[in-house]
């Protein structure tokens, strides 16, 4: 079922700008939840996932055969702070964010992302720059900090 509303909403949420982030689909009583994750390069607002929702509705509602006649409740929403990063566009949006890094080799690294490119993060580690393949990182967060002082 993922896989098909998957299939039905990449392409027109990305015409709009959006990312698919996240589809999941999990019961809930004699309902299901269909849980849509969206993000974009430069951020959500209300007024986007006003957008998205609207599109995913109609979208889901066009194809209700194709869905099964299970009723579902719609959620769509960003994916959050806690969201793993794994792809480089999630590197990017979160460029100057402080973020733990546990490595495929290696202790934990806790740094500031300062760049991205190609595949590459490129990190403040109190004060020292340090670079760390993407493909390198077995996980990674965002950590959040309530008490950072712009720069």
């Amino acid at each position: 079922m993922r896989d098909l509303i998957a299939s039905l909403l990449t392409a027109p949420l990305e015409n709009l700008g959006f990312d698919c982030e996240e589809i999941a689909v999990t019961p809930a009583g004699k309902r299901r939840v269909v849980r849509v994750l969206i993000d974009k390069e430069t951020g959500l607002n209300l007024d986007d996932v006003a957008e998205a929702s609207r599109l995913v509705s109609a979208i889901l509602d066009e194809n209700d055969s194709k869905l099964g006649s299970t009723p579902y409740t719609l959620e769509v929403s960003s994916p959050g702070v806690d969201r793993p990063l794994t792809l480089e566009r999630h590197w990017r949006r979160n460029m100057t964010r402080l973020v733990k890094i546990v490595s495929r080799e290696g202790a934990p690294i806790t740094g500031r992302i300062m760049s991205v490119q190609d595949g590459i993060v490129t990190l403040d580690v109190s004060g020292a720059i340090q670079e760390v393949a993407i493909t390198d990182v077995a996980k990674a967060r965002v950590e959040v900090e309530f008490n950072r002082e712009e720069k």
